[in-house]
């Protein structure tokens, strides 16, 4: 965001001037707004040094390595990202994660019937993603409505569309796994283009184009508004219960996408797909600088957040260390992220719950 949208809060306008004369301020505030890349090059400087005793290898320098860290962060990320804008505007979406079982179900199952149908393997391939993309959004829709127009706390709502989307992502699967039988779905999931995987590159593009839809246009400048102020956002015209309607939609799309490639990369949906990524998805939004009060965060501080998840899980393998420590790494990074959260807000004046 840039300092002239009308949808940042004011105390970021006010905190630079107050930082000029206060170094304490200017540096948490530095350390604040950087942590998840700092967490990032710390870990990975951790890892290099561990690896290079331990076993005489690099870890950062190793292709390999890199490109299983950034398709380990893939799915988790697509969350995060829908996450980002709904954490930013004040709620949460709990339901993502069977959001993106059911999306791999659907689009195992649509890609199989269109490659039944005698469509072409491409076009069954493109046919099951968007399946997956708008089967997805419904329960988006609903989380929107509840939320927006019945005034249901987004905690609940999106904790019963959590159940919903489970049940029937299990009904479609029946208990089990949906092989896809398409080589083009298989290419998708697990090929490269002069060796970056093809998820890859649809995932930063994807990335992309919702950095610019936060941080360059009306959608994302309304967001932070509501976000840092909604009463204020109401006065200023801004169509809420539209804007939280369209907020959630967006979320289970991105949901949709993720469950897709899912099913691309092994060529089989199922409906538990999501369900160890719901509090990933979280911890990546809250690493990378968002605030769970809203009214703050970025795409690229996501990204960051989602790619100190996957250097702790995969990194913990290759020292070969069990990897149940990853659950309290992660946990530490992320009550290390919410303190610096606070004490910047307790520094810059901004409001906490005592």
């Amino acid at each position: 965001m840039t300092s002239t949208s009308p949808a940042q809060p004011a105390e970021k306008h006010v905190a630079p001037q107050a930082d000029h004369g206060d170094p304490a301020r200017t540096l948490i505030g530095r350390i604040a707004e950087g942590r998840a890349w700092l967490f990032l090059a710390g870990l990975i400087i951790c890892f290099e040094i561990w690896s290079r005793f331990a076993f005489g290898a690099t870890f950062v320098l190793n292709p390999f390595n890199l490109q299983s860290i950034a398709i380990f962060a893939i799915a988790p990320l697509l969350l995060a990202t829908g996450q980002t804008f709904v954490i930013i505007s004040g709620g949460i979406d709990l339901s993502l994660g069977f959001i993106m079982g059911l999306a791999a179900v659907v689009a195992a199952h649509a890609t199989n019937l269109a490659g039944a149908a005698a469509i072409p393997l491409p076009l069954a391939m493109l046919a099951g993603i968007l399946a997956a993309v708008i089967v997805a959004s419904l329960p988006g829709i609903i989380n929107g409505l509840l939320i927006s127009r019945l005034r249901v706390p987004p905690f609940i709502g999106t904790l019963g569309m959590f159940g919903v989307a489970r049940g029937v992502a299990f009904l479609l699967a029946g208990g089990t796994t949906v092989p896809v039988q398409n080589s083009w779905f298989a290419l998708l999931g697990n090929g490269k283009f002069h060796g970056v995987p093809y998820l890859v590159m649809i995932a930063a593009v994807f990335v992309i184009a919702m950095h610019y839809l936060l941080g360059q246009t009306r959608f994302g400048q309304h967001n932070y508004a509501i976000g840092a102020n909604v009463q204020a956002a109401r006065r200023a015209g801004i169509d809420i219960k539209g804007h939280i309607l369209r907020l959630y939609v967006l979320s289970a799309m991105c949901a949709g996408l993720g469950g897709a490639l899912y099913a691309a990369r092994f060529t089989a949906g199922a409906a538990q797909a999501g369900e160890p990524l719901l509090l990933d998805s979280v911890a990546a939004v809250v690493i990378g600088g968002a605030s769970l009060f809203g009214g703050s965060g970025t795409i690229l501080g996501t990204v960051a957040g989602a790619l100190v998840i996957a250097v702790i899980q995969y990194g913990l393998v290759f020292v070969n260390v069990e990897p149940f420590w990853q659950f309290i790494a992660v946990g530490v990074v992320i009550i290390i992220s919410v303190l610096i959260d606070q004490a910047q807000r307790r520094f810059s004046g901004g409001r906490q719950d005592e």
